[in-house]
C-alpha cells in the first residue's frame, strides 16, 4: 500500500527523496558513511508520505514548501530513532545494527543532531512563520513526552491520561508537524488547517497504540521483538486493558514488579493481558481512534488523495514491517 500510495505522488515523492538525501550531504567522511548507511536502512517514510498527500487533497500543489516540510518530518523523525537507540541502548533496529551498535553511543547522539539541524535548516526560512512554530512545539513535545515517560517509570504510576499525554509528545507531535504543515504551506483555510490537525492527532495516537498492541502481541510475529516495555517500565494501553478488566490485586502486583523487573515479567505480563482480555480494550480505542481520523477529513473536497488518506488511516489497525 506505501508503494503503491508513493507511486501516485509521482514526481513530488521524487521531489522530496532527492531533497532528503542531498540535504544530508557533509564534507566529512565519517559523517557521509554514516549516513549513508542510515539512508540504505530506512523505513517507510510515513510522515513525508501523509505530508504530501495531505498537500494534493487540499488542492495545492507540492512546491518546494512543501518538499521541504516533507524532507524536514523525516530528518526529525530519524533524529529521533538515533536518539532512541542510545536511550534504550538499542542493538538492532528494523533487524540490522543501529549506528550506536556499529560505531558508538557519542556517534549516534552526534548523528541525531546534525539531522536535526538538517532538518531545521529546511524550514527556518518557510513563507509561513506558523511552520516554523509548528516544527519548534515539536522538538519541545518530544523532550517533555521524554521526561514524563522516565519520571512515570520510576514510580510506574502512570495513568490512562499520563499515556495519552506520552504517546502524544513523543509520536503524534511528529505527524502533526508533518501533516500541518503541508495545509500551511498550500495556503489552506482556517478550518482545513483544524481539520488537518484533529486528522493528525487522531492517526499519531492510533500508530502508537498499534505500536503497543503488537508489543503484547507475539502470535502476530512482524519481525519486531514483543515484551519489551514492561522491562523498560512503559505502561502502555493493552496493560491499562488488564488493569481495566482484572481484580485490584493483579494490577498493584504488576505495577510493583515493575519497579524492579525480573525476567518473568514480560511472559507473565502477556499472559495476564491475554487473559484478561487487554488487547481487547486496546483494540477497542485503536478502532475509534481510526474512525475519529476519517471523520475528520470531511472537511476536504473529494479526491484520489482523500481516499488515500482514508485507506491510509484504517492501515494502522494492520501494521506489517
Amino acid at each position: 500500500m506505501y508503494k503503491q500510495v508513493q507511486k501516485f505522488l509521482g514526481q513530488s515523492w521524487s521531489d522530496f527523496q532527492d531533497l532528503f538525501a542531498g540535504s544530508l550531504r557533509s564534507d566529512i567522511p565519517l559523517l557521509d558513511k554514516a549516513n549513508a548507511y542510515m539512508l540504505g536502512h530506512g523505513g517507510k517514510k510515513l510522515r513525508p508520505t501523509f505530508t504530501l498527500l495531505v498537500a494534493q487533497a487540499l488542492g495545492g500543489p507540492c512546491n518546494g514548501s512543501v518538499i521541504r516540510c516533507a524532507a524536514a518530518s523525516e530528518l526529525l523523525h530519524t533524529a529521533t530513532l538515533l536518539h532512541d537507540d542510545v536511550a534504550d541502548n538499542a542493538p538492532t533496529r528494523r533487524g540490522a545494527p543501529t549506528v550506536m551498535a556499529l560505531y558508538s553511543p557519542t556517534t549516534a547522539v552526534l548523528l541525531g543532531d546534525f539531522w536535526l539541524s538538517r532538518a531545521m535548516d529546511l524550514i527556518i526560512d518557510h513563507p509561513d512563520k506558523r511552520v516554523l512554530k509548528i516544527f519548534s512545539k515539536c522538538l519541545g513535545d518530544l523532550a517533555r513526552g521524554e521526561m514524563l515517560q522516565l519520571e512515570k517509570a520510576r514510580r510506574a504510576d502512570a495513568t490512562e491520561e499520563d499515556y495519552g499525554r506520552i504517546i502524544y509528545c513523543k509520536t503524534t507531535s511528529l505527524f502533526e508537524a508533518a501533516i500541518v504543515s503541508a495545509a500551511c504551506s498550500v495556503g489552506a483555510r482556517e478550518n482545513e488547517i483544524e481539520s488537518c490537525r484533529s486528522y493528525a492527532y487522531h492517526i499519531g495516537q492510533s500508530f502508537q497504540m498499534m505500536d503497543d498492541i503488537l508489543d503484547y502481541s507475539p502470535e502476530l510475529s512482524i519481525g519486531k521483538p514483543t515484551g519489551h516495555d514492561i522491562l523498560e517500565k512503559k505502561i502502555t494501553l493493552p496493560l491499562f486493558g488488564l488493569f481495566a478488566n482484572a481484580p485490584k490485586s493483579v494490577s498493584r502486583e504488576i505495577r510493583h514488579r515493575m519497579l524492579d523487573p525480573d525476567e518473568r515479567l514480560s511472559a507473565d505480563a502477556i499472559a495476564l493481558v491475554k487473559q484478561y482480555d487487554g488487547l481487547g480494550y486496546a483494540r477497542e480505542r485503536l478502532d475509534r481512534e481510526i474512525a475519529l481520523a476519517v471523520s475528520a477529513l470531511a472537511p476536504l473536497p473529494e479526491s484520489e488523495s482523500k481516499t488515500y488518506l482514508e485507506k491510509m488511516a484504517a492501515l494502522m489497525a494492520v501494521r506489517t514491517v
